[in-house]
């Protein structure tokens, strides 16, 4: 974001851009926002947008297209094969991204069916820095095994490791000496690893992975959903990379991958998914798979007018100015909520702010589902819809004991989207949720039956901890919504 110095001393981020389409959301008073929990089943997933005053669940799909990819929209090429829509994108990937092939699919964990299909095979091993979800269902579905890297100091909310999203390359040769070459397919990287804070991994770290896999002839695969922070977080921390465009960090990036993949929906505030690669039997292989699952190669299951936003989307992703506003707001809204005495995972990394849960509620014990817990009660004191990242959303039927690593509830920043002031209030509200967090009391799942425990899964209080916090949301703030 561009260096501007407020006179009075003030440090906050700046805009660079106008709304000029706005959307109109309410504020619930307090009693009507109980009732739409208890509705949903105390899982902001299932609450109605009508509800919900400042949307954070996630910055998937959510972010503010500029008005270039609206305008782009428009010149749209619906022709079903050689459609002059795909070779623009085709265009925008070499230009940005600087791959030859480029195969669409529909979304990103679609994106992820396609290239395990295509290149996973039974019994290979994928090492990679940290999971994401759908990937690791993807891997394990197709006969393959994930093996995490990250370092032990990732899982420590609090900490001043600028890079937690880094490989232990020690570790990543002593898995490729146990498992063999031959068993790995390609070492997947997350740029800005989601499920443990949104945190970055380094530019030296990723050089010395790529001499890792060249020396023993694997790929890497390379998730660039949020790719765009997490560059721009290299040139904010580390050495070299300052004086550098951030055009050029993401082009390093994408040079040391084998493939590129990523959800549009983050990287290009666009609806869709993009596999990327000069491989061109790779590109045959993972044609094929698309043609069965997604739709013709050159569309993937998506509108023309979808690709138009992403192929201008993708040149936006080299704009500091774009890229910076959402980092910028998540640093302001952790720095000021760490003064307050708030945990959250610290340094501030991309795609929302992460509140320690376990920390929050330290009353209460990880199995009370504590992060569900801080979720409802925020949303019943302000309105706002976070997310549970932790146990609750890692159940497995096969586990049902398993205990995350990580214990977060998420408030998302999606590109160009709030303002300062709903961030203050955002602020505001969560800091007298931590003055009352005695509060908070336990949850448990309420099943339906023939329902398989997932994000659509309604939970239950276990006391009437959601009337009292009510009424003591009365008591301090009056009939103020």
């Amino acid at each position: 974001m561009s260096k501007v110095r407020f006179y009075n001393g003030d440090d906050i981020p700046l805009e660079f851009h106008r709304a000029r389409i706005v959307q109109k959301v309410r504020l619930l008073p307090v009693d009507e926002r109980l009732q739409a929990l208890e509705k949903a089943g105390y899982n902001t997933y299932r609450l109605d947008s009508r509800d919900v005053f400042l949307d954070m669940l996630t910055d998937s799909g959510t972010n503010a297209m500029s008005d270039l990819q609206l305008a782009s929209m428009m010149r749209a090429d619906d022709a079903y094969a050689g459609s002059e829509s795909f070779r623009r994108l085709e265009d925008a990937v070499h230009d940005v991204l600087g791959k030859k092939y480029v195969v669409p699919a529909h979304q990103g964990r679609a994106a992820e069916n396609v290239i395990m299909r295509a290149l996973l095979r039974q019994g290979d091993i994928v090492p990679m820095n940290y999971h994401f979800g759908s990937t690791v269902n993807h891997i394990t579905l197709n006969g393959g095994k994930v093996v995490e890297l990250v370092s032990p100091e990732a899982f420590e909310s609090a900490s001043d490791n600028p890079f937690k999203g880094n490989v232990d390359t020690v570790r990543l040769e002593e898995c490729i000496n146990r498992y063999g070459a031959e068993k790995i397919p390609f070492i997947r990287m997350e740029a800005s690893t989601n499920l443990i804070g949104g945190q970055p991994f380094s530019l030296s770290n990723y050089y010395q992975v790529r001499r890792i896999a060249d020396k023993y002839g694997i790929r890497i695969l390379l998730d660039a959903t949020l790719l765009g922070e997490n560059a721009y977080l290299v040139k904010q921390r580390e050495a070299g990379y300052g004086d550098m465009e951030l055009k050029e960090i993401l082009r390093i990036f994408c040079d040391l991958a084998d493939l590129v993949y990523f959800s549009a929906r983050k990287l290009t505030c666009a609806r869709g998914a993009l596999i990327c690669t000069d491989d061109f039997q790779d590109k045959l292989k993972l044609d094929q798979v698309v043609s069965v699952f997604e739709g013709y190669v050159t569309y993937g299951g998506m509108s023309m007018k979808e690709i138009e936003a992403i192929a201008q989307g993708l040149y936006e992703a080299t704009d500091e100015d774009y890229i910076s506003q959402s980092p910028s707001f998540i640093k302001y809204f952790v720095e000021h909520a760490v003064e307050m005495g708030i945990p959250m995972v610290t340094p501030p990394g991309v795609l929302g702010a992460h509140i320690d849960a376990k920390l929050f509620c330290d009353h209460l014990p990880v199995q009370a589902y504590p992060a569900n817990s801080v979720v409802a009660g925020l949303y019943i004191c302000s309105g706002v819809r976070g997310m549970e990242g932790g146990t609750a959303s890692e159940y497995s039927p096969s586990d049902p004991g398993h205990i995350a690593d990580m214990e977060l509830v998420r408030l998302a920043f999606p590109r160009r989207v709030f303002t300062l002031s709903q961030t203050m209030f955002t602020l505001d509200r969560l800091k007298w949720l931590y003055d009352n967090r005695r509060l908070l009391g336990p949850m448990a799942y309420d099943d339906i039956p023939g329902m398989v425990r997932g994000f659509r899964t309604p939970l239950k209080p276990l006391t009437d901890w959601p009337s009292r916090l009510v009424a003591k949301f009365r008591e301090d703030f009056g009939d103020s919504l």
